[in-house]
């Protein structure tokens, strides 16, 4: 399977099997220009469709990896990330979702927000979601 960008007159679509696939009416993401904006990424496993267990850590980890593919599959990279937002299901794991964080995002470091929500999809412990150059 291969990642694929649909075309409209002023978006494209991007999909891609190396994430999981949207659980509800929305795109992996959109390509607006140069801009790519990438919906929320929980810590599914593509393959598996399956939350990953473990606690705070892995659910970080994997909701990135999936980001990372997305961003992939439409044409840019995370050190092209201009912008993040976290979703955490509780403020207590601010330090270790950052740890995880800086070892994907490197010496990059996007403008970011981190919020502490009620409730997240699947009921997981982080979402990320990103717009991209």
């Amino acid at each position: 399977m291969s990642s694929t960008v649909t075309t409209h007159p002023t978006l494209s679509v991007v999909s891609t099997p190396q994430a999981p696939a949207a659980i509800g009416p929305y795109s992996q993401a959109i390509k607006v220009g140069d801009l790519l904006f990438c919906s929320g990424c929980i810590p599914l496993d593509a393959s598996t469709m399956q939350v990953v267990e473990g606690g705070v850590v892995p659910q970080t980890e994997q909701a990135l990896k999936n980001l990372k593919a997305v961003v992939e599959a439409g044409g840019s990279e995370l050190g092209k990330v201009a912008k993040t937002t976290v979703f955490l299901k509780s403020m207590d794991d601010f330090v270790a979702v950052n740890g995880v964080y800086a070892e994907f995002f490197g010496e990059h470091k996007p403008a970011r927000s981190a919020v502490e929500v009620a409730r997240l999809p699947k009921d997981v412990l982080v979402e990320v979601e990103c717009i991209a150059r």
